[in-house]
């Protein structure tokens, strides 16, 4: 029954996204992607400006990718001029100019005139009288560039896991398209900016199946799954709007162009996409944080609780305090020093007051990011008292610890830590008791607060309308 229940939930939990085209569907409206409402809620320009895109092409010249055999597909859409032109006019920052097929634009025109003429000549009419067709727009900029780089599995994975005939696996692949985007002044050829985006095609496949004798000679078996593949003509018309947004902010940004309210650069999104621009240099290719927020110098205060594991039974958990120092010269390794005072305790028999001060060597997993979980060893002494005060005069037992945690940053300054480790005893008398095999010892866990001196905070950022630029303070 059991493996039934595993089965069923598993079926139910994908059947939402389990479809059969059977059916036909109409016609529908072209999907938008998350940029385009961000382009077209872009501020409005002083003065919109005339450009032209001959052919921005797919410079890439890879083919889909194929398990079964060479695919003479595409990896990525021939269409990206019809996508860049949609993306200029949505913007409402550009009025684009028809130059890919403008070959044929002159040829309708020279018809017209031709058409022209021979209508007048009937009518008895002079070549003078004829209607002028007004002169095509020029373009001031000319825009340039291209899908320049498909990158097929940047990241694969997965996971399964089957019992008994019943189980379930799923596996991701992580494709990457890059798109350039060039202005070019057409007065002097002039390159005034280039741009550069990308945007990750995600695939994902799941399925689950069953495969179990239900009695003697009676064989169950049964799958479901889906697979779903992101469109890249999706992916490359975000890439390119993306593209469309910055080539807009940056150039605002550089004086190139202005907006019709220079107020109105404080607004969403272009707020956002400075926000963003700044952290590119803080991340990588797959949007993780790669600068060190945590400073090279911190304190540490929490709660130490403490089980004791010695020669009495019915341990109990005992809470206390713990203050400490870190000192973190690179970014993976640190050491830290730490004095605790909590308690070792029974239900009967024995309890004792107790001070701790030990060192520490720490390993971080992940120093950059929000998340790091670590490890930590080291090396210290503690000594108790069972009256109501503190002796320091009472005798000092040698430890050694080992264990981990983790480690949440909640500001670039402050971080929330969780850790547990094994603490032993090179003694067994320290509670007055020597009898077993092996000496006293006691878990402790932690939970408290990093404060770090010295870390990168981030400073605020504003715009100069005069200067027009970015500028700290």
């Amino acid at each position: 029954m059991s493996v039934f229940a595993l089965f069923f939930l598993l079926l139910e939990s994908c059947g939402s996204y389990l479809y059969s085209p059977i059916e036909q569907t109409k016609a529908r409206l072209g999907e938008e992607t998350k940029t385009t409402l961000d382009l077209k809620n872009l501020p409005g320009p002083k003065d919109k400006i005339v450009v032209a895109v001959y052919k921005f092409r797919d410079q890439t010249g890879q083919y889909k990718p194929s398990e079964t055999g060479t695919s003479w597909s595409t990896a990525v859409t021939q269409g990206a001029t019809s996508i860049l032109l949609k993306s200029l006019d949505d913007s409402g920052w550009f009025i684009p100019i028809e130059r890919e097929n403008v070959s044929n634009l002159l040829n309708e025109r020279k018809i017209i005139r031709s058409s022209r003429a021979q209508y007048s000549t009937q009518n008895g009419s002079g070549t003078e009288n004829q209607q002028l067709l007004p002169p095509l727009l020029y373009a001031g900029v000319m825009l340039e560039g291209g899908i320049i780089s498909y990158d097929a599995n940047v990241i694969t994975g997965g996971a399964g896991l089957r019992y008994f005939g019943a189980g379930a696996s799923s596996q991701y692949r992580q494709d990457r398209v890059t798109v350039y985007l060039r202005a070019v002044s057409t007065s002097n050829g002039k390159i005034l900016k280039t741009v550069y985006t990308s945007k990750t095609i995600l695939s994902q496949q799941l399925d689950a199946g069953l495969f179990q004798f239900v009695r003697f000679g009676r064989l169950l078996e049964a799958e479901t799954g889906f697979t779903y593949n992101e469109p890249s003509e999706i992916a490359v018309t975000e890439a390119i709007e993306k593209a469309v947004m910055s080539l807009v902010i940056e150039g605002i940004s550089d004086g190139l162009w202005e907006l019709e309210e220079p107020r109105k650069m404080a607004e969403y999104p272009i707020k956002e996409y400075l926000k963003e621009k700044e952290m590119i240099p803080k991340t990588d290719i797959f949007g993780k944080r790669i600068d060190n927020r945590r400073g090279a110098l911190a304190l540490n205060i929490g709660t130490t609780n403490l089980l004791y594991q010695g020669d009495f039974p019915d341990p109990l958990i005992k809470s206390g305090i713990e203050l400490g120092l870190t000192l973190t010269p690179a970014p993976h390794f640190g050491a830290g020093v730490n004095f605790g005072l909590s308690s070792l305790s029974t239900k009967r028999f024995y309890h004792s007051k107790v001070a701790y001060l030990e060192m520490e060597a720490i390993y971080r997993l992940s120093p950059y990011a929000s998340f790091s979980p670590f490890l930590k060893a080291g090396a210290g002494v503690i000594t108790e008292n069972r009256t109501t005060r503190f002796d320091f005069g009472n005798p000092f037992y040698g430890k050694i610890h080992f264990g981990g945690g983790f480690e949440i940053l909640i500001k670039d300054n402050t971080g929330i830590f969780l850790s547990a480790d094994y603490n032993y005893l090179f003694n067994d008398g320290m509670d007055l008791v020597e009898q077993g095999k092996y000496n006293d010892y006691y878990w402790r866990g932690n939970v408290g607060l990093h404060y770090y001196f010295g870390s990168k905070v981030e400073g605020k950022r504003k715009f100069d309308y005069n200067k027009k630029s970015i500028t700290n303070f």
